[in-house]
């Protein structure tokens, strides 16, 4: 294992920014106790028109817990404001499952014994007419993290095909440089979203053993990159249950709120993935977070960052994910497979990354939304 590889310094060919931002988001994180915080610091923090990272780590502290409700009618208050009541659907897209890390956490791990496969060319763009053939015009492409078996002309080639079929194209892949990103925005894609994992090094160490994504500096500039290289927008998410996942949540909230101050043109966006069980690792599941938990944690970002989107996967369970549109969550996936190819009920070429927990397709999340008194938006993006 090349665990032995110190996984604060970069390895070649990885670019290095000059950029304080994580130093000042892990600054922030290690010195934030949840458990600090009052029921006056969290009433405190409701008052306010606009939040300060104090406010954000009294709303995500256990002293906030008792006012879950007020948390929630706050989000409300502020997804109705900047949104008014429209929810984005979209689906991922998965064309790989290589990969060449060992992330013991993961399904996807080089380790596991799975059904590993990549689609061609042509198997994409047979997937993409499927996906698109529902009425969706977003889509999120991903691949395992092997630049080896998925790289940037691969990738981008996948964009290339996609701008066929959508307007909105998003990626989540494997961490690249800055003029990489440039490339992939040239081929169509608009936005990167990237797992942190997690933001406490010490944990992120004994989790990833193999791979370049051991190299923590690097994974966690790759927004920034993306930006550099023209991206449109970037996501942020922390895997909540790996560590600590108030000072997980504290520290991805912190690292939107700077990269936002630095890059104001860019779009924000953050995910609140859980831990599932995988292929082979069905026992995985995140160890104190529960949904009112989650819930907290959504509310929390949605308070401190009005503007940004928010993505509920299908890792979360239908009646949960339905409860948070319109409430902190603005964008919804649907129609969801998560093995490599198998839209629309096709044998899937590749085993699954994680065990999803809403299998729901394309018009019944469609009706979901409008049930909860919102409006489903397919895009609100015009290429010119």
């Amino acid at each position: 294992m090349n665990c032995k590889i110190d996984h604060m310094k970069y390895l070649e060919g990885m670019e290095v920014t000059d950029t304080d931002i994580p130093d000042r988001v892990i600054e922030a994180m290690n010195s934030y106790n949840p458990d600090s915080f009052t029921h006056q610091d969290v009433t405190n923090a409701l008052r306010k028109d606009i939040l300060t990272p104090y406010d954000f780590g009294a709303l995500l502290s256990p002293a906030a817990d008792p006012y879950l409700e007020q948390l929630a009618a706050r989000a409300k208050e502020e997804t109705r404001k900047h949104f008014g009541n429209s929810v984005m659907m979209f689906t991922p897209v998965y064309i790989a499952n290589y990969c060449e890390n060992y992330c013991i956490y993961c399904g996807f791990n080089c380790h596991n014994k799975i059904n590993r496969a990549k689609l061609d060319y042509d198997e994409i763009d047979h997937e993409m007419k499927i996906i698109s053939q529902s009425g969706l015009e977003e889509i999120l492409i991903l691949t395992g993290e092997s630049r080896k078996m998925s790289d940037i002309e691969y990738i981008g080639e996948a964009c290339k095909i996609a701008s066929k079929y959508f307007r909105v194209i998003g990626l989540e892949i494997y961490p690249v440089n800055s003029d990489e990103y440039r490339y992939l925005h040239e081929c169509g894609a608009d936005y990167v979203t990237v797992f942190q994992e997690t933001y406490d090094s010490d944990k992120y160490e004994t989790l990833h053993l193999e791979g370049h994504k051991r190299i923590f500096p690097y994974r966690i500039n790759a927004q920034e990159r993306a930006l550099i290289g023209g991206m449109r927008g970037v996501g942020f998410a922390a895997l909540l249950g790996l560590s600590d996942f108030r000072k997980d949540a504290f520290a991805t909230g912190m690292h939107a709120y700077l990269i936002q101050k630095k890059y104001p043109h860019a779009e924000i966006a953050f995910s609140c993935p859980r831990l599932r069980p995988t292929i082979n690792h069905d026992e995985i599941n995140p160890r104190d977070v529960h949904e009112r938990q989650l819930l907290q944690v959504m509310c929390a970002y949605r308070i401190f960052m009005p503007f940004a989107g928010m993505t509920i996967s299908t890792r979360e369970r239908a009646g949960f994910r339905d409860n948070v549109i319109g409430l902190a969550a603005t964008k919804i996936s649907a129609g969801v497979s998560t093995g490599i190819g198998g839209h629309e009920g096709e044998d899937e070429k590749g085993d699954a990354q994680f065990i999803i927990s809403d299998p729901r397709n394309v018009e019944e999340i469609r009706q979901a939304i409008k049930d909860m008194g919102c409006q489903p938006v397919m895009t609100d993006y015009v290429r010119v």
